[in-house]
């Protein structure tokens, strides 16, 4: 195991010692300009970024997240006290309803203003 620890350690020193001595790039205006077959760009390449999708994106992460949490909640059922697994399950249901609950009432889910 020390071997293994030893052997990561050397190998990362070796890889950072190499990033400093190879040659930094330099960019100049050619590289830096974007690449538009062959026209000047008409406009901004940057475009912004709509937060109520960034929140909804969010969101769905967080209940993807409490699925896989929740999944091993029918095979705790099967163990000898599945009581704190239950409790467990019932206390992250409760907190993301509430959440929703909360994100609801505040007008998070609603994509058009009124």
């Amino acid at each position: 195991m020390s071997f293994y620890i030893l052997f990561t350690l050397i190998l990362s020193i070796i890889l950072l010692t190499i990033s400093f001595w190879l040659p930094t790039l330099s960019p100049d205006s050619e590289k830096l300009s974007p690449y538009e077959c062959g026209f000047d760009p008409l406009g901004s390449a940057r475009l912004p970024y709509s937060m109520r999708f960034f929140l909804v994106a969010i969101l769905f992460l967080l209940f993807d997240l409490e699925i896989a949490l929740l999944l091993p909640s029918p095979w705790a059922t099967q163990l000898f006290n599945p009581l704190p697994t239950m409790f467990w399950a019932l206390t992250i249901l409760s907190i993301l309803t509430i959440g929703f609950i909360y994100e609801w009432s505040k007008g998070g889910l609603e994509w058009a203003e009124l």
